[in-house]
């Protein structure tokens, strides 16, 4: 071991060992030479916090040594976004557009294709001035035509490393974040794009789909019993190979021409025998394109769950693909080589993502086009193992050996063979003028933006450059004080906490061995159960702490002293934390009452918990419990028999009205009386709670109908209302219970409706009055208050079902979409603070006088009456969700998938026999008001995520390319 480094471990055992009481000047100096002049010399190995003389605590070994330029600036290297020397253009994933992608890649490479693009007409003449395009007008295609020439010439000759493709997906309608299905938009866009081109004059381009694509083959059915031959001619652009129960693509291949029996209910109808005869069919190869599509069927329909579902099964091919056996025609070319291959990754029909490895024509070499990566791979080989294991299936299959020359997949959905031929093409297409001026445009703007990058980059580092050379200069001003500055009380400090560092966990298992221990009632000390659980934890802290505050609190080492400020907001924050046995204090600083929250521990096991802990509150055992809680505690046992007393005495007055048995109703008024009396439902819902648990509630005092009331003391409801929506807000009491409530409780409002037979005018005729009358200026204000709270809520509770052949279930939903069902609403209200208790519930004995309150504060309050007597009683079989007025039925569908697993357009939602549908307009705008229940039916059964051999699916909504330019044709 090197000198220097013994003597400084023995200078730290010294710091560790030396008691406090034994520190002296000799000490304070040894204590220099360890903690201050290695600082000063720069050779500290440790991070002395607080001390501006360690160069260490401040940084020193960066700003002293060399910088690399890149950590002062978080600018990208602009040359990173430039294209690679011999490497192909990637395209920019716009969201989920990577089925886009994978197909312009290889379409771009069928240099047929792109040389007949190139070819075609372009309205790009109007944007031309003079010898060169306008400057400052962009360019914007006219024809899908336009759109594949112009990204076309962007592919081939663009500097950037990958380009935006935004321009043709949105002139195709596409939605970018939905994922579609990759073959479906393969077949739509060859039919445009044939559909569009087949108006040109140049022959070359008006065919050039059918001469790169285009097959024939003939359905030839021929009866049994006379032999006759009918044949259907039909196009092909692709081979729609099943590929279940098959393991080589020559097997799909053979499953595709083999011969069908067409007997039973499937017979023939021949026309020479003019009857259904037993016959066979099969599907003749007349004529091969010299790009041969073959789409593997991996996406097929599940009849058990109306979805679509992938088949993870592996699929052989090989490179070298001889049709000749499968065509009628024998004699011709017909060998073809694997020129791409497409591959989607992942278990599900519904998501994924898709790449393209596709042979460069001219060079013969293979890439993975992925968006905006592109990989060439190596020694011009075809290489899929890396594909497959990115995504292992459930299944137990394992991959099939692949011989020399063959491959095999389980994410392969598309091969494209192209007709072999003797020499590759060696002349490279040009670009048209019009469209090369363009690529130059948008060159030219890109090397600008590089120029500009790296002006901001070297920018940036001039400025660190500068202030690296400011530090190393302040680093050489930085004074070094004397031996005198350190403070003796902090080396006491120092070296206290230290030896307590040391010997933490010594002591932690000393201590747990003494806890074991049985302690005599009259020798100990009370210690918080809490406490002692965490005690290590606590002490830990509690000497890091103290060791940076040592750092930190000597002025004179220092240099500066703490912030009042922020000094104060930093011991308000640590006092908001119980130190160690605080939590046996009571409210009034003495030992609490409660022995089930302390426990007796040994004068030993104390006296080393105080060497932690000096400051921590100590109780003997002979100290007795606060007197001011024995007190409380009495009187509130007295109060809780009080209040047992009270609630059975009430629930004895009033047992129909506690139960709600025979409550009379205004729609229907009963025959026994002609006047009934109104309290708020608010009173008898508190009261109610009251009799249940008077242990944990404050009795009811005053009946309170001033909430029924407006401010000039007219009534708030009209009797109509009081038998339909606003019945919720009040309860009707029989004159015998009005009675006992005025013996029971302060009221402050006498609220009655008197039934009378009809005056002269209409004898017959039955009228309701009340008393107050109503008051029709304050009952529109509420109403016109109650409309805009339902149509302005935030954050309000809505509840849905899920039904299921007329049944609610309800599926687990998510968390963090859930309003938390643990607590009653009973408990819910019981927890609200004192201060948010309404004044007119109040539990005083003060007079009946009406309490004075402005109208704005009477609308505050009606609000709280109306929610709480509006309030939905959750069941089960429904989930709560937080909804707000303005967000959208989409919005809230998106909410209802998480919740119980269903797709938004899978959705059937109904809100009082009403069909909400409307997926733009707003909850609020659809009567979605707070409380509602909303009824979820589903089109489809919930998918099932087991595994089935080979097969994986999730069950989503589709719309395939509806509303999109594909179909527009």
């Amino acid at each position: 071991m090197a000198p220097r480094l013994q003597l400084e471990k023995a200078a730290w055992r010294w710091a560790e060992t030396v008691r406090p009481e034994e520190v002296s000047q000799e000490h304070i100096e040894t204590a220099y030479r360890i903690w201050l002049e290695p600082c000063i010399r720069g050779v500290c190995r440790r991070n002395c916090k607080g001390n501006p003389n360690c160069l260490v605590g401040i940084g020193e070994h960066i700003w002293l040594g060399e910088i690399d330029e890149n950590s002062f600036h978080n600018i990208d290297d602009p040359n990173c976004e430039r294209r690679k020397k011999n490497s192909f253009v990637g395209l920019t994933n716009l969201g989920a557009t990577c089925y886009v992608n994978t197909f312009l890649q290889v379409w771009f490479l069928n240099l047929e294709l792109r040389q007949a693009l190139y070819l075609c007409p372009s309205t790009c003449t109007d944007y031309m001035m003079g010898d060169g395009i306008q400057e400052e007008k962009d360019y914007e295609p006219q024809t899908i035509c336009e759109h594949l020439q112009y990204l076309f010439a962007l592919l081939q000759n663009s500097n950037r490393r990958y380009i935006d493709p935004s321009g043709f997906v949105k002139a195709l309608g596409l939605d970018t974040g939905q994922q579609q299905d990759a073959q479906e938009f393969s077949k739509l866009f060859m039919s445009l794009l044939e559909d569009t081109l087949s108006k040109q004059k140049n022959p070359d381009v008006r065919n050039i789909v059918q001469q790169q694509f285009c097959g024939e083959y003939a359905y030839v059915t021929v009866c049994n019993q006379c032999g006759r031959e009918s044949k259907l001619l039909s196009k092909f652009y692709e081979l729609e190979l099943n590929i279940q129960g098959h393991k080589q693509l020559t097997d799909c291949i053979s499953e595709f021409l083999k011969e069908e029996k067409l007997e039973g209910d499937n017979r023939y109808f021949c026309e020479n025998c003019q009857s259904k005869q037993n016959a066979t069919r099969k599907i003749r190869l007349l004529s091969l394109p010299c790009t041969l599509n073959l789409q593997l069927m991996r996406f097929v329909f599940d009849r058990q769950t109306g979805h679509k579902k992938k088949l993870n099964t592996y699929i052989g091919f090989s490179e070298i693909l001889d049709m000749e056996p499968y065509v009628e025609h024998k004699g011709g070319s017909y060998v073809y080589e694997l020129s791409a291959v497409l591959i989607h990754r992942g278990v599900s029909a519904y998501s994924g993502h898709y790449i393209a490895h596709v042979k460069d024509p001219q060079s013969g070499e293979w890439y993975k086009f992925n968006d905006e990566d592109i990989e060439k791979m190596e020694g011009k080989k075809l290489q899929l193992g890396i594909e497959e294991d990115l995504e292992p299936s459930k299944s137990q299959t394992r991959k099939p050996k692949c011989g020399k020359g063959t491959h095999c997949s389980r994410n392969a959905y598309m091969l494209v063979y192209r007709l072999q031929t003797q020499e590759r093409p060696s002349t490279t297409i040009q670009v048209p003028a019009f469209l090369q001026e363009l690529v130059d445009r948008d060159n030219s703007k890109f090397e600008e933006w590089c120029v500009e990058m790296a002006e901001m980059r070297k920018q940036s580092v001039d400025k660190g450059k500068a202030k690296h050379e400011e530090v190393k200069e302040l680093y050489q001003r930085l004074p070094a004080g004397a031996v005198k500055a350190l403070c003796k009380e902090c080396v006491v400090e120092r070296c206290r906490v230290l030896r307590l560092k040391n010997q933490l966990n010594e002591d932690y298992k000393t201590v747990n061995n003494l806890l074991k221990a049985t302690v005599k009632s009259s020798d100990g000390f009370w210690v918080g159960k809490s406490s002692l659980r965490s005690w290590r934890q606590l002490a830990l802290e509690q000497l890091d702490e103290q060791d940076g505050d040592a750092d930190q609190s000597n002025g004179k080492m220092n240099g500066n002293t703490l912030n009042k400020d922020e000094s104060k907001e930093e011991r308000k924050e640590d006092e908001e934390e119980l130190n160690f046995n605080e939590d046996i204090l009571c409210p009034h600083g003495e030992l609490c009452i409660s022995e089930n929250e302390r426990r007796l521990v040994s004068k030993e096991a104390w006296s080393k918990l105080q060497q932690y802990f000096p400051k921590a509150p100590e109780f003997p055992s002979s100290r007795e419990c606060c007197s001011q809680c024995k007190i409380l505690e009495r009187e509130g046992e007295e109060n809780e028999a009080l209040h047992k007393m009270i609630a059975n005495e009430q629930k004895t007055s009033l047992p129909n009205l506690f139960q709600d048995k025979n409550r009379p109703c205004l729609s229907n008024w009963p025959e026994e009386t002609d006047v009934l009396y109104i309290v708020s439902q608010f009173f008898v819902e508190e009261w109610r709670k009251f009799v249940r648990k008077p242990t944990r509630c404050s009795p009811v005092s005053s009946v309170g109908n001033s909430a029924l009331l407006c401010p000039h003391g007219g009534l708030m409801f009209t009797f109509a209302s009081m038998t339909k929506e606003d019945s919720k807000l009040i309860a009707l009491i029989w004159p015998s219970e009005w009675q006992m409530i005025q013996k029971l409780f302060v009221v402050d409002h006498v609220i009655k409706i008197t039934r009378t037979e009809g005056g002269d005018a209409s004898p017959s005729e039955t009228q309701y009055i009340s008393e107050p009358k109503l008051c029709p200026e304050c009952r529109e204000g509420l109403l016109c208050q109650q409309q805009r709270d339902l149509r302005e809520y935030t954050q309000a509770t809505i509840y849905v079902h899920k039904v299921v052949d007329n049944k609610k279930v309800m599926k687990d939903s998510a968390p963090e979409l859930n309003v938390s069902s643990s607590e009653t609403e009973e408990d819910k209200e019981e927890a609200k603070l004192d201060g948010e208790k309404d004044p007119d519930f109040n539990q005083s004995n003060g007079g009946t006088k009406r309490q004075k309150i402005s109208h704005q504060n009477y609308i505050a309050y009606q609000k709280q009456v109306i929610r709480r007597s509006m309030r939905h009683r959750k069941v089960r079989g429904e989930k709560a969700l937080l909804v707000s007025a303005n967000q959208t039925l989409k919005e809230l569908k998106i909410q209802i998938m998480h919740a119980f697993s269903v797709a938004p357009f899978d959705q059937n939602l109904s809100i009082d026999g009403k069909i909400l549908s409307d997926d733009c307009a707003t909850l609020g705008t659809l009567g979605v008001i707070p409380e509602s229940v909303i009824l979820l039916k589903a089109d489809e059964p919930i998918a099932d995520y087991a595994a089935m051999d080979d097969v994986m699916q999730v069950c989503m909504p589709e719309e395939g390319f509806k509303g999109t330019g594909l179909l527009g044709h």
